[in-house]
């Protein structure tokens, strides 16, 4: 059976262990280029990149020793990678995500209109933070 072009150029298009996936195929196990996308498809569909939902955003949560700047970039990171994320969804995982402390009462008390709003407030808190870690650190220093 004389090989099809297809064939012919795949091969060259492929390299490490997608190539070597190719070479031991059984003889004549793939009759079309059809099959070989099949087989293709089927070998290495689960290294095919997941989009994210913003259903990861529903199990993210600031634990009970993580600074809030770690959490804020950790969210933020996460986030960004969600298209067409619904700023309301982001504002509600948020709120929900954030372990309890002064942030989250000041945010109950008035909560935020927007993600810009809470990213706001948040800074300030942020600062209130790393100072008092700072003031901690210099008085426990010997």
């Amino acid at each position: 059976m004389e090989i099809p072009i297809p064939f012919g150029v795949f091969p060259t298009s492929l390299k490490g262990a997608a190539l070597k996936w190719y070479t031991q195929l059984p003889a004549k196990s793939i009759d079309s280029f059809g099959t070989l996308v099949s087989r293709f498809t089927a070998q290495y569909a689960m290294s095919r990149p997941h989009h994210i939902t913003s259903a990861a955003l529903a199990s993210l949560r600031q634990s009970g020793d993580e600074p809030l700047r770690t959490f804020m970039e950790r969210f933020a990171s996460l986030s960004v990678k969600i298209r067409n994320l619904n700023p309301e969804v982001a504002l509600h995982s948020m709120l929900m995500a954030l372990k309890s402390g002064p942030f989250v009462e000041s945010l109950c008390r008035r909560p935020p209109p927007n993600m810009d709003e809470l990213r706001a407030r948040a800074a300030g808190y942020i600062q209130m933070e790393e100072h008092a870690e700072f003031r901690k650190a210099i008085r426990d220093k010997p």
